[in-house]
């Protein structure tokens, strides 16, 4: 079993607990309550001011004279907003536990499946919050970056999974390794391990895109996370050069 399996296994044997299931509710509440209410007060307005951007689109021109495309491309403002409507709560929903919820999720299993893994603290709650910034830029970079890659339709389904990926093992890695790694440590494990953390990213996305449960990963991510991580630093520790 891949250390990527073990970690999704041992999270869901850890998502089970009452604590962390309270934790699988209110950042997503917090993050929907949000958006619900950015979505009544600009609504409107955001879909008006799309609508007339799209309209001065020569593709768009066309889309409205063709059949079926005219009823899509009449309320594609409107379209776009929904589908982005659930991408932003996840996302912002990531952010909220991995700066707030990440430090009680990491106690909470290096209590009990890690009680022997010193604490170095090689981050801080401010390098968590510049981490989380750095991932929304770097996100929102890599989202305009493909904005043309999104007219081919084969990759509709690859590129939010690939983006999702990105974001969570970019905010995810820092917070499980904050409380217990040294800095040395966390540059050594990130840089060796990138690859794997990556398809744990991917693998969380593609979860994440499972109607309704998909609200609910971020939690489970994060416990998958602090999972890889931990396992993952304690075998550096046993290395002779993890003493450095």
């Amino acid at each position: 079993m891949s250390e990527i399996t073990k970690a999704l296994v041992r999270a869901l044997v850890s998502l089970l607990h009452p604590r962390m299931l309270l934790l699988m509710l209110w950042p997503v509440a917090i993050a929907l309550v949000l958006w619900l209410g950015l979505a009544f007060a600009f609504w409107s307005e955001a879909a008006a001011w799309l609508q007339s951007q799209f309209q001065q689109s020569a593709v768009i021109e066309w889309a409205i004279t063709v059949w079926p495309l005219t009823l899509i491309a009449t309320h594609l403002a409107w379209v776009l907003l929904i589908m982005l409507f659930i991408p932003l709560v996840l996302i912002t929903a990531v952010l909220i536990i991995g700066v707030f919820s990440m430090p009680a999720m990491v106690a909470h299993l290096a209590e009990r499946a890690y009680p022997r893994l010193e604490q170095r603290s090689g981050g801080s709650f401010a390098g968590s919050v510049w981490n989380s910034i750095a991932a929304v830029g770097w996100l929102t970079l890599l989202v305009v970056l493909s904005l043309p890659l999104w007219l081919f339709p084969p990759l509709w389904p690859v590129l939010p999974i690939l983006l999702f990926a990105y974001l969570n093992q970019r905010v995810f890695r820092y917070d499980a390794l904050a409380e217990h790694a040294s800095g040395w440590e966390m540059e050594t494990l990130i840089r060796r391990h990138r690859r794997e953390l990556f398809l744990l990213g991917i693998a969380l996305a593609l979860i994440g895109m499972i109607p309704i449960l998909g609200f609910f990963t971020p939690v489970y991510g994060g416990l998958a996370f602090i999972h890889y991580c931990l396992a993952r630093l304690a075998q550096l520790r046993e290395e002779p050069v993890a003493t450095q």
